[in-house]
């Protein structure tokens, strides 16, 4: 399995009780080793995203990946960069990631349970940064967009690939909230597309590629962004 599916993407950590916090990776544990065993949803847009994304790889760069999941993605992009840092709240995840990477003999990417919050490194770190399928699971997701920035040099590359629910008529977007409080489902946030492109360049940042799936299943919108930090 590479990236989170856009229906069930990877949790990051939480600012709010300890109780969100111990309980977060709980579904994420749960899941894994069931999600890890699931094919790619739809392998051409995957495999489209991938694409995009190597056109700002080179040797030479350090990429840093929040919400890697079980480490496929991670892993495919390893051939074209330097090293790779890539975190996930899940242990069990990480577990698996690792397992993956130990098995394809890949060096240089690095898996560490963490989530974006809590992960530190020295200010312009990276040249490119990866959430892929968590950005709407994050609820302190403006400072955690803050600190993307940080992390990256200037210039650097942010790519993202969001689930926008409230650009989607679904029934899932009323029933999440209340998975949540029934604490069955992990957070996820009502989220557009314009809001999410605000939010990046409110941040300092430049949209650079904004590109959607042509899919036909309104559940399946899902913003795909490259915002490059403004040197």
């Amino acid at each position: 399995m590479n990236s989170r599916q856009d229906s069930v993407a990877l949790s990051g950590s939480y600012k709010k009780s300890e109780l969100r916090r111990k309980s977060s990776p709980r579904f994420w544990n749960w899941i894994a080793k069931g999600y890890a065993k699931k094919p790619v949803a739809d392998e051409a847009t995957y495999q489209k995203k991938l694409a995009i994304t190597r056109d700002y790889l080179r040797p030479d760069m350090k990429l840093m990946e929040f919400g890697c999941g079980t480490g496929s993605t991670a892993l495919a992009h390893a051939p074209h960069v330097q090293h790779i840092h890539a975190i996930d709240f899940s242990g069990k995840m990480i577990e698996i990631a690792r397992g993956k990477a130990q098995a394809a003999g890949v060096g240089n990417v690095r898996f560490s349970q963490s989530g974006i919050e809590e992960f530190e490194a020295p200010d312009a770190s990276f040249d490119v940064i990866l959430g892929l399928n968590i950005v709407h699971l994050l609820e302190n997701r403006k400072a955690a967009t803050a600190k993307v920035h940080r992390l990256l040099k200037p210039g650097g590359v942010f790519i993202s690939s969001t689930v926008c629910l409230a650009d989607m008529r679904t029934l899932f977007k009323y029933i999440a909230p209340a998975g949540r409080m029934l604490r069955l489902l992990p957070y996820v946030s009502i989220l557009s597309k314009s809001e999410l492109v605000r939010e990046l360049t409110g941040a300092g940042f430049t949209i650079d590629v904004d590109w959607e799936p042509d899919r036909k299943e309104d559940a399946s919108k899902v913003a795909f962004i490259v915002a490059k930090k403004m040197s």
